[in-house]
């Protein structure tokens, strides 16, 4: 009896493994569909793709995000009877470009440098506080 057990365990596995391995080939592309639809995210059909990094339509589309996103919270404050923000003024204070120390003071230094060469080629020097920030200002920072 103890025999016969061995060899059933050994034909169920068996058949199961058989029966695995068959619905695997016979699945084809089934699993790879898995995820995809209409309501996927990942779903390229119908979706244009996204603006470079960096270039104005991706600003755009920032700015517009950001706009609905301040709509809602203002949407959320006046129900909590809260005053509501300006929406453009809170876009452009989410937008303006943040210039750290660090950012400052390479500035500085190089305008200390250009100083340093005018000097030497006899010309007058720059207002460092001034050309710093035209320098920032002319990167966008």
């Amino acid at each position: 009896m103890e025999e016969a057990l061995g060899y059933l365990i050994f034909v169920v596995v068996g058949f199961a493994a058989v029966v695995a391995v068959g619905t695997l080939a016979g699945s084809g592309k089934l699993y790879d569909e898995i995820g995809r639809g209409g309501l996927s995210l990942d779903d390229e059909v119908g979706r244009r793709p996204a603006p470079a990094r960096g270039s104005a339509a991706a600003a755009r589309e920032r700015d517009e995000e950001l706009r609905q996103l301040v709509t809602a919270r203002n949407h959320r404050r006046a129900a909590r009877g809260e005053a509501t923000l300006d929406v453009e003024a809170e876009l452009r204070r989410l937008t303006a470009p943040v210039v750290d120390d660090a950012l400052r003071d390479e500035v500085r230094s190089l305008v200390v440098a250009r100083n340093e060469r005018r000097a030497t080629r006899g010309q007058a020097p720059l207002d460092v506080e001034v050309e710093v920030e035209r320098q920032l200002r002319d990167a966008g920072a």
